[in-house]
């Protein structure tokens, strides 16, 4: 038996946006919008106990299957609104009475060169006073009006019913003009009138509670952040999918030259370990974060990867960092891993103002704070922080970042360096490609990125800067040649941890 959630738009209609700030209509609505709904029409119904027990079941399931139908995204004209009042007072009868007590005090619009500011904001605070800003409400119209969320286990009936009184409250979901009629049902084979789309955004446990202190913080306007990200599973037999990488993209702060892009790695790494002590996790740091064992040994299993996403691979790319993508071991996800998404909201606070978690590094190569933040959807992303090019089969890889060879030279000739770096796709877990089939040299394959090292008559300090136990090792770029197609992500080499020996699919099928 299985859970099935139908929700049908009675205007035939879905006013809601996928990302904030984002012009595309969010369709299918994802889980944890419906679940901010349900939780909605919970409080209203005066926050009944059977009903709590409900919704925290309900958060401890797995992603649900969505099923709904192709949709045509309206086109809406722009609409000048007035922003949202982030000074206090909050409400309208307090602003009121902040104004009645400011002409009260005798008051009044200085003269020319007086003390303007103090009138200005009261007036400001006042909705007539509030300068119009340009706002876009996007429309999804799908084919039909009824959607389907499907989880796989079904409640006990006193907590099925406890979610079907819930639901008899939910009157929208998204912008209030989109309004819905929901209800819950028992499904044993559920006849699928659409095909599956894939969930982008998940309830978890703990949203509940997420959700009711962020009302309490602020019960007029809660700042609600969206859901955890769904992360797409590894298989052997399918490219693995941008949700595979949490991409962080620069917002504010200097961004460091990409030749030192190791070392900002290292120092996002010691980031999210101090969110595990944070978190009280300082003896729990797995060793797939940590990339060290118990004892403090180097770990000899694959673990977290830090690499620098830069603008690259076109005619005028410069190779100046956007972002930078944490990679977890194939097979394994990000939000599977022990203590990591708590560890990380402990490092990364929500900012109302970005709408996103801001995760902020400091200290050696930073000259300043970095602001890092989740990217955003695929709509509104850099095209430069995509992981496809990272990810997707391809016969030829070349290094972006330069690899770090897992050996001093002996003999110093090509032969030597090229057989080095099919022992390293080897050691990397990927097939060894015949060494006559890699092209080695100094230059970069992929447009816009550094030489290894650095060219005649340049100074010292445009060498890659890597970390202390790497810094004698010799970089080089290559092209790699497999022969056949392989699934990234491909990264080389003795840093390819910290952001070197990251490879960019060339084709070649």
């Amino acid at each position: 038996m299985g859970l099935l959630l139908e929700i049908e738009f009675l205007t035939g209609v879905c006013r809601a946006a996928r990302e904030p700030g984002d012009d595309a209509p969010d369709w299918p609505p994802q889980p944890d919008r419906v679940f901010s709904a349900l939780v909605s029409a919970w409080a209203a119904r005066g926050e009944r106990p059977e009903e709590r027990a409900a919704l925290e079941w309900l958060e401890t399931q797995p992603p649900p299957a969505v099923h709904a139908s192709r949709h045509t995204s309206r086109t809406t004209p722009d609409v000048f609104v007035p922003p949202n009042d982030f000074q206090t007072p909050k409400t309208d009868l307090e602003r009121q009475r902040w104004y009645r007590d400011f002409l009260a005090r005798g008051m009044r619009p200085p003269e020319k060169g007086g003390h303007e500011r103090p009138w200005k904001q009261a007036l400001s605070t006042l909705p007539e006073g509030r300068q119009r800003k340009e706002r876009r409400f996007p429309i999804a119209r799908p084919d039909d009006p009824i959607m389907e969320l499907i989880w796989p286990a079904e409640p006990e009936p006193t907590l099925f019913d406890a979610l079907n009184a819930i639901t008899r409250c939910v009157g929208y979901l998204g912008h209030s003009a989109s309004l819905v009629r929901c209800r819950f049902r028992s499904v044993v084979a559920p006849a699928r009138k659409h095909p599956a789309k894939p969930a982008r955004r998940r309830i978890y446990p703990g949203r509940l509670r997420e959700l009711e202190e962020a009302h309490r913080a602020n019960p007029v306007r809660p700042a609600i952040r969206p859901g955890a990200p769904v992360f797409a599973e590894w298989s052997p037999h399918s490219a693995p999918l941008d949700d595979d990488w949490l991409t962080l993209e620069v917002i504010g702060g200097e961004v460091p030259d990409i030749r030192a892009a190791a070392l900002v790695c290292r120092v996002l790494r010691n980031a999210l370990m101090s969110g595990y002590r944070k978190a009280g996790l300082e003896d729990a740091i797995p060793e797939v974060v940590s990339g060290h064992t118990p004892d403090g040994a180097p770990t000899r299993l694959p673990h977290l990867a830090i690499a620098p996403l830069a603008f690259a691979g076109s005619r005028h790319a410069d190779g100046h960092v956007l972002g930078f993508a944490l990679i977890p071991p194939r097979g394994t996800a990000l939000h599977r891993i022990e203590g990591f998404r708590e560890a990380f909201e402990r490092v990364a606070h929500y900012s109302p103002d970005k709408e996103r978690r801001v995760l902020t590094l400091q200290g050696p190569p930073l000259n300043e704070p970095l602001h890092l933040a989740p990217a955003p959807g695929d709509r509104t992303q850099k095209r430069s922080l995509s992981a496809g090019p990272y990810l997707m089969p391809s016969r030829i890889w070349a290094s972006a970042t330069p690899i770090v060879l897992e050996r001093h030279l002996k003999r110093k000739d090509d032969a030597e360096i090229r057989e080095l770096v099919a022992n390293a796709c080897e050691n990397a877990g990927l097939p060894r490609p015949d060494p006559d089939r890699v092209r080695i040299g100094k230059h970069s394959a992929v447009e816009g990125m550094p030489p290894a090292r650095p060219l005649a008559g340049e100074p010292p300090w445009t060498r890659w800067k890597a970390p202390k136990s790497l810094a004698s090792r010799p970089l080089v770029h290559a092209v790699i040649d497999f022969e056949r197609d392989v699934s990234g992500p491909v990264l080389l080499g003795a840093g390819r941890f910290t952001g070197l020996g990251l490879c960019r699919g060339m084709g070649g099928r």
